[in-house]
């Protein structure tokens, strides 16, 4: 797995997405302690902050959406229902601008628990996108991986979280596919 920390506040969205390995099947949003516990730990939450079922349901739900941006960054078709997902969680946390003492505006979540969180990773990505950072972080077009990873290749061109491991593994299964297809 690629261990490129994306800028500023999109390692955020790159963490979060992350927090699915779907090739080791682990979920670190594995319950709604953990849920508290990750978005403590990244600044998302209040340590005292208590979320339930449905927040984590939620948080989920947004995951998978962003992951389904990510891939479409990489190259594949946009999921069905990723907007939408993501038009949802936007409504349900609404952000405002504020201006920091150095007198830059950011947006700022006027929610609480779990549309606060929601809230602060689609200000983080709605930033990234202004600033133009946000083509580059993508996730694996390997369908076992789907790893985040922020592409720093000069042409953009990245489609695997690692060459090493996912494009080999990609690029083998291609060309077994070609010569499979060829007449004998």
């Amino acid at each position: 797995m690629a261990d490129n920390p994306a800028p500023g506040a999109l390692d955020l969205v790159l963490r979060f997405v992350n927090t699915l390995d779907v090739e080791e099947g682990r979920d670190d949003l594995g319950d709604p302690g953990q849920l508290a516990a990750w978005l403590a730990d990244n600044g998302l939450a209040d340590p005292a902050d208590r979320f339930g079922p449905a927040d984590l349901a939620r948080a989920r739900e947004v995951r998978e959406a962003l992951r389904a941006l990510l891939l479409a960054n990489a190259g594949h078709g946009l999921r069905p229902g990723a907007v939408e997902t993501l038009n949802r969680a936007a409504a349900g946390a609404p952000l405002a601008v504020r201006f920091d003492p150095a007198g830059r505006a950011g947006l700022e979540p006027e929610a609480a628990g779990i549309e606060r969180a929601v809230g602060r990773l689609l200000a983080a990505a709605h930033t990234s996108m202004v600033e133009g950072t946000w083509p580059r972080l993508k996730a694996c077009a390997n369908d076992t991986c789907q790893w985040a990873f922020y592409d720093i290749s000069k042409n953009r061109s990245g489609r695997w979280c690692t060459m090493d491991a996912c494009g080999n593994l990609m690029k083998a299964r291609a060309y077994r596919r070609r010569r499979a297809a060829r007449p004998a």
